[in-house]
This record gives C-alpha cells, sequence and structure tokens, in this order.
C-alpha cells in the first residue's frame, strides 16, 4: 500500500505500476457500474464506495488486490464463486496473476449493495414501530411532590 495519504481514488491508483493501475481501475469501473450512485472516497487510506453506508473498499497490495468488507452474508451466498480466492474474516483476495473477475465483483457489490438498503430499512422499521409504541402508551399524570417536613430542632 501507498505510504502517501491520497485524498482521491484517482491518486490511490496512481501510486502504484501501471500493471496494477490497470487491475484497479478495471474494478473500479466495475464497482461504478454495479451501483452508480456509490459515493467514491478514500477511507482507512484505500479506495471505498459508501450507498445507504459503507458499501465497499478495494485495496493492492504487492501480490493480491482486496475487497472489503466480506460480511458473511456475503460469504454464505458466494461461497462457491469466491472458492478459488482467499477469503478471510472480512477480505477477499484476488492475486495479480489472473483475470479480473469482473462479474463476480459486479455481483459482490450489488449484493453489499441489497445488504445495505434491507438494513436501513429494518432500521427505519424499527423506529417507527418504537414510536408508534410511545404513541400508544397512555401519558401519566405528573404526581405533585409534597414539600418536604422540615426539621424542628
Amino acid at each position: 500500500m501507498p505510504d502517501t495519504a491520497c485524498t482521491t481514488v484517482d491518486e490511490y491508483i496512481a501510486t502504484f505500476p501501471a500493471p496494477v493501475q490497470a487491475i484497479l481501475e478495471k474494478v473500479r469501473a466495475t464497482i461504478r457500474k454495479a451501483v452508480p450512485d456509490a459515493e467514491e472516497s478514500i477511507s482507512y487510506r484505500i479506495a471505498a464506495y459508501r450507498f445507504h453506508g459503507r458499501l465497499i473498499y478495494f485495496a493492492a497490495f504487492q501480490n493480491h488486490y482486496s475487497l472489503y468488507p466480506a460480511t458473511q452474508l456475503l460469504k454464505d451466498a458466494f461461497e462457491e464463486q469466491l472458492a478459488p480466492y482467499e477469503v478471510s474474516k472480512g477480505a477477499i483476495r484476488f492475486p495479480y496473476g489472473r483475470p479480473v473477475p469482473v462479474r463476480l465483483i459486479g455481483a459482490l457489490v450489488k449484493h453489499r449493495a441489497a445488504e445495505n438498503l434491507e438494513a436501513e430499512a429494518a432500521k427505519a422499521a424499527a423506529k417507527a414501530a418504537a414510536k408508534a409504541a410511545t404513541k400508544k402508551q397512555p401519558h401519566a399524570k405528573p404526581v405533585a411532590k409534597k414539600p418536604a417536613a422540615k426539621s424542628t430542632k
């Protein structure tokens, strides 16, 4: 990974040798095509995309490039397609010596977008349910406090 503090994905990609840049540009184009409304930025000093929350990140290393986060839902849904790649708790590693799996990456990104939308909908539903539950509870009348008894000494 580059030691410089990049502020754009263009700058990040430019820190790598030309063959790696070509791969990263292909990954970037795949992400943009899969979720055109995703916001591109740099986060944790790597390329990052947001779409209703954290969508996907990619980073380049000496022998591979990786996608993050590899959620359990994502790993379960694509278990068979991910079998040829090294998958850790939070990352999917793709070796440089193989063609960029454009279809797989596109599908992974779309799946992550769907995960984010589902999580957002669930959060909104829970918030609405909590608000509705609060409205249904009768308002308690305030209890008047009796003045404290004065001590007589």
